[in-house]
């Protein structure tokens, strides 16, 4: 049989092959490779909205964990003044009182955060039925009698205003009065040379005999020990930070029953007082470009107005005692805003507003970032897979190839070997 009549009929036998195995295998494989593809693109959409939800619901959770912690640190403190009053009314006893209560802040030494004890209070201070003071100890030291003042007479206070003897004297008997945030307006420039707020927030409880009021016992509460619960955290972060960075949109912060920011990474945004005592105006709508060339920018989010309509909102919302999160933009960029009330009650702070709340606000780029992250890893992974079926694909062809030249010989030389010489003589001609 001429060679070229053996080659026609293997060839015919590697088409055969071809079109029965092949090509069901190409349009297989095609059709995995372009699942995988689509399969890739929509576990990239949908992991990136299901991460920024589920970062913006963290976010939410940790506010109200945050606002229910505080809460708990403000009835410690209500405890200690109320434990405080069985005390006797001696320097020494008021001294190792305080002396108990210290706890724990984060401070910079040696290049390093660290964990250092420090005072609760202050102040405290033992005070007479008619407003004298008669035993006051300030930084862990006694004040001389010389130093003692009538504190009936607000203008006689530490911040010249302050009210807090009045305001005892009327309560009854465990019932503990709560000031404002009480310290000097820190400015922007003030700020940005080193300078820190440093408040209070005064305690005040009236003491009983069997005759009736006997006086006022006070205590000073280190604002700093508020402001940690804000200022030490990143909201998108584990672990702590000295003091969050509000360049990057990424913070927490405090806010009273009044609307006024007394915690907040950037200390010339928190209410405070001038020299004569008397609170220093906050930014709105009519005096914003005059306050910020002064470096003077008090936060109160009932009075922002237009300048930011939906921290108003938030506020709204937080002071009916409700908690969520919401989407806002300024200044071009996007946030998001988590807010939950302080459910911390007393008669200076009703409910539902309670003393105040958490506001924890970040940069909708910093959820973006975790959602690229976790997608480009997806995409990754598909373009592996990808890569890996084309190799098989191409070895497979290969393999297919040789076996379907090995048969086609094998099939020739069992029809030469099997049939009579004029059967392929005939079947020659057929293929004529």
């Amino acid at each position: 049989m001429p060679e070229s009549m053996k080659g026609m009929r293997i060839l015919t036998v590697a088409r055969l092959f071809f079109l029965l195995v092949v090509i069901p295998l190409l349009l297989i494989s095609s059709l995995v490779a372009f699942s995988i593809i689509r399969f890739g693109g929509i576990s990239k959409t949908g992991t990136m909205v299901a991460l920024d939800q589920k970062a913006q619901q963290e976010i939410s959770v940790r506010a109200t964990d945050l606002a229910q912690n505080i809460a708990d640190f403000l009835r410690e403190r209500q405890r200690d003044i109320l434990v405080a009053t069985i005390l006797p009314a001696t320097p020494e006893s008021a001294k190792s009182f305080l002396a108990t209560k210290v706890q724990e802040l984060w401070v910079k030494k040696d290049g390093e955060i660290v964990k250092e004890l420090y005072p609760l209070y202050t102040e405290m201070s033992f005070i007479d039925a008619n407003g004298n003071e008669l035993i006051k100890i300030v930084g862990g030291k006694v004040v001389p009698k010389e130093g003692l003042v009538n504190v009936s007479n607000p203008a006689n206070t530490t911040y010249k205003t302050e009210d807090y003897f009045l305001k005892a004297k009327d309560l009854g008997k465990g019932e503990v009065y709560f000031s404002p945030v009480l310290g000097w307006y820190v400015d922007k420039a003030s700020f940005e040379n080193g300078k820190r707020f440093e408040g209070i927030i005064r305690m005040a409880t009236p003491l009983f005999d069997k005759q009736g009021f006997t006086g006022v016992l006070t205590l000073a509460l280190d604002m700093r020990y508020l402001a940690r619960f804000t200022d030490n955290i990143i909201p998108t972060q584990s672990g702590y930070v000295l003091k969050a960075d509000v360049a990057t949109g990424d913070y927490a912060f405090l806010v009273d029953s009044r609307g006024n920011v007394i915690a907040h990474p950037a200390d010339y945004h928190i209410a405070g007082l001038d020299p004569n005592g008397v609170p220093v105006a906050p930014i709105t709508p009519a005096n914003a470009e005059e306050m910020k060339s002064k470096g003077i920018e008090v936060l109160n989010y009932n009075l922002l107005g237009d300048l930011d309509p939906a921290l108003v909102e938030v506020e709204k919302e937080a002071a009916a005692g409700k908690s969520g999160i919401k989407t806002y933009e300024l200044g071009g960029d996007s946030y998001v805003a988590a807010y939950a009330p302080v459910p911390f009650y007393t008669k200076d702070f009703p409910k539902p507003a309670g003393f105040g709340w958490v506001g924890m606000t970040v940069d909708i780029k910093k959820f973006q970032e975790q959602a690229k992250i976790a997608s480009e890893k997806i995409e990754k992974e598909g373009q592996v897979w990808l890569s890996t079926i084309v190799l098989i694909l191409a070895l497979a062809m290969i393999i297919l190839f040789a076996i379907a030249a090995i048969l086609a010989r094998g099939i020739n030389r069992s029809l030469e070997t099997e049939l009579p010489p004029d059967a392929l003589k005939d079947l020659d001609k057929e293929d004529d």
